[in-house]
């Protein structure tokens, strides 16, 4: 087999050991594979990840990985889509700068893989960080999420599937020649047409996560079974970069590859809601906060985002993905609580009917000058006496250019949303993630207190 882009990758791929990760790096990586298995358990009350628990359960298989919160085992692709599904159904999960949900997808493949092959926590490590350096990589390539979806109506999210089937192909062992056939594989299993936005229970856009998590590791599994596809299936005609890639973004996928380890730049999220909602939200908080405005003394707010990034939340017909609901939920409740959505109940609220008209929502000139696929918002509160008090934030709690989240951070994050279990155990486990011989010692941890 000649040398290619595909092939460049999985030699990389097959030849990666935790070994090699820095250590900040490989402490970013346990804090993100500990909030995402988190994000899942805490997911399974959602009605997307009880729906993927159901369909995996029915679906079966050798008993290979668990269904986090059910006390059920199935096959690791099911159990990568049941758990993948969850991981996104309450949307606290992690973001990134590139857009989108990585880690619904490319942790929930490898942790079902590594549990399959019960390998250590430092093989665990080193699959994540591989999955997104690649995965992340792809998506840049073809221009990031906004270039994706406004050029074929897709979301980005669908290509960390190749990030998904490297962590998976690297768990099982395979040579650079299988990591580029289980790529190819995994390219015939996902889809993810943007019109899931518009669905209004949040199933499909769960459940998407899950799909690509199952196609990273059937993918995987078909590759050791013998199974084929393109040997070039990122660069070659009628590839990846051939179908989604953006002109001169070609060298993304290798740039830095091996030095810039990007799960350095993936976002914790701090609330249920979209991630183009926190800004607003924590700037109008900190507003009332600072001046003692009243909620029934708000005359009018103006939202100011990147263009692209309004048009995800604005208007929408699912609650956690709208500013507007989201925004005057906040504001009447004083916050948004991680366990508790405020919806049904705050839309019978006089003071929610009151505030959700007066918020104002729009493409911002100054940061689509500066940040045009930035997270960051100006918000401008008017009240009945006609005082204006204004805040801009770039990046929200929690995003990696304001650090991310502190152990002691997630730990609080998780307090309130997982009050059931033993976070503090939760977290000391996976603090030492990459001494633990088996991957079983940390997800064991993810039950309810005895």
């Amino acid at each position: 087999m000649s040398e290619n882009l595909t092939l460049t990758v999985a030699c990389y791929a097959a030849a990666t050991s935790c070994g090699d990760i820095p250590v900040e790096v490989q402490e970013r990586a346990k804090q993100v594979i500990f909030d995402e298995i988190a994000c899942a358990y805490f997911g399974r009350r959602s009605l997307a990840g009880d729906l993927g628990a159901r369909y995996a359960a029915q679906c079966g298989g050798t008993a290979e990985s668990r269904i986090y919160a059910t006390g059920q085992r199935v096959s690791a692709p099911y159990a990568a889509l049941a758990n993948g599904a969850a991981g996104h159904g309450e949307e606290v999960d992690g973001a990134h700068i590139v857009g989108g949900h990585p880690g619904a997808t490319i942790v929930h493949a490898a942790v079902a893989m590594a549990e399959r092959q019960r390998v250590t926590g430092a093989e665990l490590l080193n699959a994540v960080v591989l999955g997104y350096d690649v995965g992340t990589r792809v998506v840049e390539a073809c221009g990031k999420l906004y270039s994706v979806k406004n050029r074929f109506g897709l979301n980005s999210d669908f290509l960390y599937v190749v990030g998904a089937a490297v962590a998976a192909s690297r768990l099982l062992g395979l040579d650079p020649v299988r990591h580029c056939h289980a790529m190819a594989l995994a390219t015939f299993q996902t889809n993810a047409l943007c019109a899931l936005y518009s669905e209004k229970r949040h199933i499909s856009k769960s459940f998407c996560n899950g799909q690509f998590a199952f196609a990273g590791v059937s993918s995987a599994l078909m590759s050791v079974a013998g199974l084929e596809g393109h040997e070039d299936i990122l660069d070659g005609p009628y590839g990846v970069l051939h179908a989604w890639g953006e002109d001169g973004q070609r060298d993304a996928i290798v740039r830095g590859l091996g030095e810039h380890f990007t799960i350095t730049d993936a976002n914790f999220k701090a609330m249920n809601a979209g991630y183009p909602i926190h800004a607003p939200v924590e700037a109008a908080l900190t507003l009332v906060a600072k001046h003692g405005l009243r909620v029934d003394a708000i005359e009018s707010i103006y939202v100011g985002m990147p263009t692209q990034t309004m048009k995800v939340v604005d208007g929408r017909d699912m609650h956690n993905i709208c500013l507007q609901d989201m925004l005057s939920a906040a504001l009447v409740q004083g916050r948004l609580k991680l366990r508790e959505s405020p919806f049904p109940a705050v839309l019978e609220d006089p003071a929610f009917s009151r505030l959700r008209p007066r918020v104002e929502l729009r493409g911002d000139p100054e940061l689509d000058r500066d940040q045009p696929d930035g997270r960051g918002a100006i918000v401008t509160i008017t009240t009945v006496d006609g005082a204006t008090v204004s805040m801009r934030i770039d990046h929200p709690k929690g995003h990696s250019k304001r650090g991310g989240l502190t152990w002691a951070e997630l730990a609080g994050k998780w307090y309130e949303g997982l009050p059931e279990c033993d976070v503090d155990r939760m977290i000391s486990i996976a603090q030492r993630l990459e001494d633990i011989e088996d991957v079983t010692e940390l997800l064991d941890t993810f039950t309810p207190k005895s």
